[in-house]
């Protein structure tokens, strides 16, 4: 097992895990007794409750587990509605929430989908938590 500090730029936190999402990598860890894949990565298993876990780069693509449409949008994304929103299960194992860039009638189960990561635009940032405007948006595009 590898050792983290559990501090704002560990990998186990949703700060270090973003940071290394700004830099291209998708970490997830992985409960080295029994498996299980958490994306994002945190210090404990919520399969088997184990502190044994490994933070490992995981593939950005995957396909869509389950899947609805926002017709009623939080004040932030109000106009974007309706949108759809995926659970996606990685090549590895490991689900991903994340909007889906397609529409509803367009996606289905066990569609492939790649994620993409950008940089927030300024519109995203105004609507962002305080600790989160540096993060960056990662989206679903169907392959």
């Amino acid at each position: 097992m590898t050792d983290h500090e559990l501090d704002a730029d560990s990998p186990l936190t949703l700060p270090g895990f973003f940071d290394a999402l700004a830099d291209g990598d998708l970490l997830g860890g992985v409960c080295a007794d029994c498996g299980q894949v958490l994306i994002p990565p945190r210090p404990a298993c919520y399969e088997c409750g184990s502190r044994a876990v490994d933070v490992e780069s995981q593939p950005n693509t995957g396909h869509v587990h389950s899947y609805t449409e926002v017709h009623t949008a939080p004040p932030a994304f109000e106009g974007d509605a309706p949108y759809t929103v995926a659970v996606v299960e990685l090549d590895s194992g490991g689900r991903l929430l994340g909007r889906v860039d397609a529409p509803y009638e367009d996606v289905a189960i066990d569609d492939p989908v790649e994620l993409q990561v950008r940089e927030p635009t300024e519109e995203e940032r105004a609507v962002a938590l305080s600790y989160e405007t540096e993060w960056p948006v990662h989206r679903f595009e169907l392959r």
